[in-house]
């Protein structure tokens, strides 16, 4: 048997028992906090005493692409390529989503593994991941979107909705997440992948804060699946792509700084272009607004000068130049703009008012992308080894916890 795969300059041990890692979308941790204390994770609160509760860093943009693409190649952006859900193909001159595998510039801890022999299993909620996350694997591997169309050619299971035999799911919904846990306890039960990874939507988390109802009927949802993945052996690795803060005002509006507006008030109509890299197909519970936004400017105006302005509007945390951001957040500075933005914990970035449709925020703006939605929750079921002095947290740590630093089941049971 393989004893170790190396992906991306860093090995990964064998897996003794069957690997879970779980990406929750959107989870801050004061979720988590919160349903605890309101009993609705009786799971957890054990697996937190008995394994690891830890907090680590997502990447900025703290966005769903980034960070699902991290944390399944153990690497930030820099070295796959994903820096957000959109950005400006400056060969084509094309605004594009970056759900195509060719804008994948690494493989991935589940890919090499499937190549080594080990059953991999992968079921995301939405399908503009499941190309990305599948790139390379030999497998099980479909979203909950479209769940209804799947074939063992492509996905490789025939109908996965027949099979974890619940009803197609919308969208805008909680269930889109309920089903990929369900999917998750059936895969379990009845293939034993090695390795099966999980990610959530972030629709509950778009609409209700830490604590309430909808939440917590959601965690408590969660917490029930988790623990039957617990029981039938799974070492668990939990974490997050980002976190969520509100980013409205005091009387319920969207507390927005429209950068492309601003922009062709300072320098001319259409010079300057916004790319937000939050925009997606599913743009209904957050209109598109987000805290991080990359500028293209127009050749021969004066970057430090505009720079310091964007940087001095109430509101932005951050402006930078390009390289200046992509060597602090690791990204790959050819899939950038000129300037690199970050808005505060309670703004959010836009680019023109008149492209952002709002209808559909039913409820004050929560969204995220920025600097304050970086920690994120990481939650092992199990005793970890000690960590390297320096080691730093990441959300794409998931891995390597897992396979490298958790004790098996076996172990812990040997020392009770």
């Amino acid at each position: 048997m393989t004893k170790s795969i190396t992906v991306n300059d860093k090995s990964y041990a064998w897996p003794t028992e069957p690997i879970v890692v779980v990406c929750v979308d959107g989870c801050e941790p004061d979720y988590l906090t919160e349903a605890m204390k309101a009993g609705v994770m009786p799971w957890l609160s054990r697996a937190v005493k008995s394994g690891a509760d830890l907090i680590g860093d997502c990447v900025v943009p703290s966005f769903t692409n980034p960070n699902n693409l991290s944390i399944v190649t153990g690497a930030p952006p820099s070295v796959h390529g994903i820096c957000g859900n959109y950005l400006y193909d400056r060969e084509s001159g094309q605004e594009v989503m970056m759900n195509d595998p060719k804008f994948l510039r690494a493989e991935t801890i589940l890919a090499a593994f499937s190549k080594a022999g080990a059953k991999l299993a992968v079921v995301t909620a939405k399908d503009k991941l499941r190309k990305l996350l599948g790139k390379g694997m030999t497998g099980i591997c479909f979203s909950a979107e479209k769940a209804d169309g799947t074939t063992v050619a492509e996905h490789g299971i025939n109908n996965a909705l027949a099979y974890v035999g619940r009803p197609l799911p919308s969208v805008y919904s909680a269930d889109l997440s309920e089903f990929v846990f369900a999917a998750g306890v059936k895969l379990l039960k009845d293939r034993r992948p090695d390795i099966m990874y999980l990610s959530t939507t972030d629709y509950v988390q778009h609409k209700s804060a830490p604590g309430a109802a909808d939440a917590n009927s959601f965690y408590k949802m969660m917490d029930s699946y988790l623990a039957q993945l617990d029981a039938m052996g799974a070492r668990i690795v939990l974490t997050a792509d980002h976190g969520m803060n509100d980013k409205h005002k005091a009387d319920g509006t969207p507390n927005v700084i429209y950068l492309q507006d601003v922009l062709d008030g300072w320098i001319g109509a259409g010079k300057a272009r916004v790319i937000l890299p939050i925009t997606d197909p599913y743009v209904v519970h957050h209109g598109a607004l987000g805290s991080f936004a990359t500028v293209y400017l127009p050749d021969g105006i004066d970057r430090a000068a505009i720079i310091a302005r964007i940087a001095a509007i109430p509101g932005i945390e951050l402006a930078v130049d390009r390289a200046t951001g992509c060597k602090r957040f690791e990204l790959p500075e050819d899939r950038m703009g000129d300037v690199v933005v970050v808005s505060e914990r309670n703004t959010a970035i836009g680019s023109a008012a008149k492209k952002h449709d709002l209808s559909g925020l039913t409820v004050p703006l929560r969204s995220h992308g920025g600097m304050t939605e970086q920690k994120v929750p990481v939650i092992v079921n199990r005793k970890l080894k000690a960590l390297p002095n320096g080691y730093r947290l990441r959300n794409f740590s998931a891995f390597d916890l897992a396979l490298n630093y958790a004790l098996p089941s076996a172990v812990l049971d040997k020392a009770v």
